[in-house]
């Protein structure tokens, strides 16, 4: 089960940013490790908390959780999970935990030395329709994307060739400097992006001019998307690292694409078993007979007994959908109808008369017991 981070922090999911931000440094000064040494769930407690507000307080991150309960996007079993939470190492400190985390190292009389943030890209959510046949056999296709790159000129600098920029004069390249604030614990001295460079520790001198000095552009892109047998309805294939490159430094956002299952004409799916019916003269019913069904791989002649009842179901072994990375499949199950004629002409009529007067009631074991059954509502 996801965990509700709203739930965790104690806000309504309208809650703005502010709010979001305000419950959780109340929340960290609360259940920081340091201030709870006699109190061993407080460092599990703490590590939720940091996890919660690391999704809640970023913009993509919160829409994705909000759309499909994960910071990166819906998942399904074989493709990958978002980790994190397993401790503060797994977090990406952006610079509202550095504001925070500052308030809280340094009134404990020590200061925290960080290496230059990384960033990450946007991840890009998409849908594409396949069909049944493509869903439970699986298939490739090649898909188009428009998505952002780092600029192939300046290597993402955003620099002129990739060279025409500078040390940053105000943090000497460093990406970050150490500045003084008062919080509620006192004066205190920390550490933050510098707002020369936005933490890059580069100062540019001649911008790209196919980049305009973003360091990134924004491209067409044909990817060739393996989709798995078996897959369903509404989940997601995750694709890591096939999403928006990032503004500095950092690594790609994943590409997540939602699968959008086509109906078929006749076939039905739930689960990994097919369902078919197929509507049989009364005839064939009767006298037994053949009729071909669709598969996956094509048709197949199933086999009709004689004096099968109309409504059995018939079950075709190993010719539903695979079952998603496994080699096992489901089947395919048939329900025999019995479609009566819209029309008759004297002769048949007579021969059914015939054939009516020849059949013992007794072979009617259901309609027999109907008619021995009082007709009497109470």
């Amino acid at each position: 089960m996801a965990k509700d981070y709203y739930k965790i922090l104690g806000v309504d999911k309208s809650a703005s940013e502010d709010e979001i931000k305000s419950a959780y440094r109340k929340l960290a000064k609360k259940y920081h490790p340091d201030l709870n040494k006699d109190n061993p769930e407080a460092a599990d407690k703490f590590k939720e908390i940091n996890e919660a507000y690391e999704v809640l307080s970023d913009s993509q991150k919160r829409k994705n959780y909000d759309q499909f309960g994960s910071a990166d996007g819906a998942q399904f079993s074989g493709f990958g999970s978002s980790g994190g939470g397993g401790g503060f190492s797994g977090f990406d400190f952006s610079s509202g935990f550095d504001d925070i985390f500052g308030d809280i190292f340094s009134a404990f009389g020590g200061t925290r030395s960080r290496a230059r943030k990384s960033y990450r890209g946007e991840d890009i959510n998409l849908s594409l329709n396949i069909s049944l046949k493509e869903a439970c056999l699986g298939t490739t296709k090649t898909i188009s994307v428009t998505r952002v790159e780092t600029c192939p000129k300046c290597a993402g600098t955003g620099a002129k060739d990739g060279t025409k920029f500078s040390s940053c004069p105000d943090c000497k390249g460093a990406g970050r400097v150490r500045y003084q604030q008062s919080t509620i614990f006192g004066t205190t001295i920390r550490e933050g992006e510098c707002q020369t460079c936005g933490g890059t520790g580069k100062v540019i001198k001649e911008k790209c001019p196919y980049c305009a000095g973003k360091g990134v552009v924004r491209v067409q892109k044909n990817i060739e998307v393996k989709i798995p047998a078996g897959i369903d309805d509404d989940q997601v294939l995750k694709m890591p690292g096939q999403g928006n490159a990032p503004s500095h430094a950092g690594t790609n956002g994943d590409l997540n694409i939602k699968m959008n299952l086509i109906p078929d004409k006749l076939l039905t799916r739930k689960g990994n078993d097919l369902y078919l019916d197929v509507y049989v003269p009364f005839t064939t019913l009767l006298l037994g007979g053949e009729v071909v069904v669709p598969t996956l791989e094509g048709q197949f002649a199933l086999e009709i007994k004689e004096l099968t009842q109309s409504g059995t179901i018939m079950r075709i072994k190993n010719k539903g959908a695979k079952l998603l990375h496994k080699d096992s499949r489901g089947d395919l199950l048939v329900t025999l109808k019995a479609e009566s004629p819209k029309s008759l002409d004297k002769r048949s009529k007579d021969a059914l008369k015939t054939l009516a007067d020849n059949i013992s009631i007794a072979s009617y074991p259901k309609y027999k017991k109907y008619m021995e059954t009082p007709k009497e509502v109470k």
